[in-house]
């Protein structure tokens, strides 16, 4: 089936932008925005165009092969079956010497946005039509959150709140007992199955060094045992276990023991003293009428780390994207690990997740944010203060 609201949703934007069509291509799954737009009965093996003029009703381009599997889609359909037809189609289809939107990305700077082969860029563009990147209509088309996914997202990142506390807890609970990291992950995952939450891999926890590397993931087998003087970072995300659900993500850190060591509270200070320099970015970006774009909110963030001299220590983006995936399709909030010029659009969702990872330990700081219609608005708890963990 077609997606009909997707499309309604990208011709608005193509109107508004003047931008004449979306040239959405797919083999064997590499595309998956093709998947959120157009649903076939069933396995596809040849590659398939849907393209959505900006004005006129969608049309798709499909194998001889696959063409019973988008029957019942309610497009317009057009077949090839050779090479030779194939281009002959894609030239009937397309309006010549004008522009398409692809899943494109120059030089490759947006991977999130980069779906289609270089060579099927070449093929378009020799037909003489410029393609452009699909980044901001991708974006508005098919990555803005419903009132649904953000009340569910809403109460799923209570959830982590209180999980996270209680996961601190558990670990000083059983001290005594050697607990390792990967023991408390364990526990995490089991109050996530108590919760109805799911999620393909995490979470991390971390203990001192441990804590310096971002992606840290405890086994079985050779995780630390957490010990009084430690220092401990939990991430987590997950989402409920439905199919349009949206993603929560945190991060919260801890001390085990009843006064937090000088360095650790001042790096811990910086951190969430950035990650609020952030939101205030974005808020008063908004109270003056701008629409501010993902590079210029990492920008600000990592300011302010350099004024601490902990510059350096920043080895990663500020945010992702939150959607379907925990790292979605939309407006990153960097400027470091690419320059992301698209817009934070009102109903996408993204974490702001500072950090300064040492030799000895790491702090991060996430949270969630939303782009409202009225502003920024946290959508997750926050951290203010180290939480201290003491034995029974």
């Amino acid at each position: 089936m077609l997606n009909s609201n997707v499309c309604k949703a990208a011709q608005e934007f193509m109107r508004r932008d003047d931008l004449p069509g979306w040239l959405v291509y797919d083999y064997r799954g590499s595309n998956p925005i093709f998947a959120q737009l157009v649903t076939p009965s069933g396995h596809v093996t040849r590659p398939a165009m849907l393209f959505v003029p900006a004005a006129s009703p969608p049309r798709l381009l499909a194998h001889h092969v696959d063409a019973g599997k988008f029957a019942d889609c309610g497009l317009e359909l057009d077949v090839y079956s050779g090479r030779q037809s194939l281009i002959e189609g894609l030239r009937q289809m397309l309006p010549g010497g004008s522009r398409v939107a692809m899943e494109y990305s120059p030089q490759g700077a947006l991977p999130r946005v980069s779906k289609v082969d270089a060579g099927t860029v070449e093929l378009i563009s020799s037909l003489g039509v410029t393609v452009e990147s699909s980044a901001d209509l991708m974006q508005y088309a098919t990555q803005r959150w419903s009132h649904g996914q953000l009340e569910d997202h809403l109460r799923t990142a209570a959830k982590l709140g209180d999980i996270v506390n209680q996961a601190f807890a558990y670990a000083g609970s059983h001290l005594s007992d050697g607990v390792t990291e990967f023991q408390v992950a364990e526990f995490i995952r089991g109050r996530f199955q108590d919760e109805g939450l799911e999620t393909p891999d995490g979470p991390i926890v971390a203990a001192n060094e441990h804590a310096s590397d971002p992606h840290y993931e405890p086994a079985a087998e050779g995780s630390s045992v957490i010990r009084p003087g430690d220092w401990m970072l939990i991430d987590l995300w997950a989402r409920p276990g439905s199919r349009d659900s949206v993603y929560a993500d945190i991060t919260w850190v801890a001390y085990v023991g009843d006064a937090v060591p000088e360095q650790h509270q001042r790096i811990f200070d910086i951190v969430t003293g950035t990650r609020d320099a952030a939101v205030k970015y974005l808020e008063d970006s908004f109270n003056q009428g701008l629409s501010a774009q993902g590079w210029q909110v990492d920008d600000a963030a990592r300011s302010y780390i350099d004024r601490q001299g902990y510059g350096d220590y920043f080895t990663h983006r500020l945010g992702h994207s939150i959607g379907r995936e925990v790292h979605g399709d939309a407006v990153n909030l960097d400027g470091f690990e690419t320059l992301d010029t698209r817009r934070i659009i009102p109903g996408v969702g993204f974490s702001i997740e500072p950090g300064i990872y040492l030799p000895e330990f790491g702090v991060r700081s996430e949270i969630d944010a939303y782009m409202s219609e009225t502003g920024p608005i946290v959508t997750s708890p926050v951290q203010r203060e180290v939480v201290r963990i003491s034995p029974p």
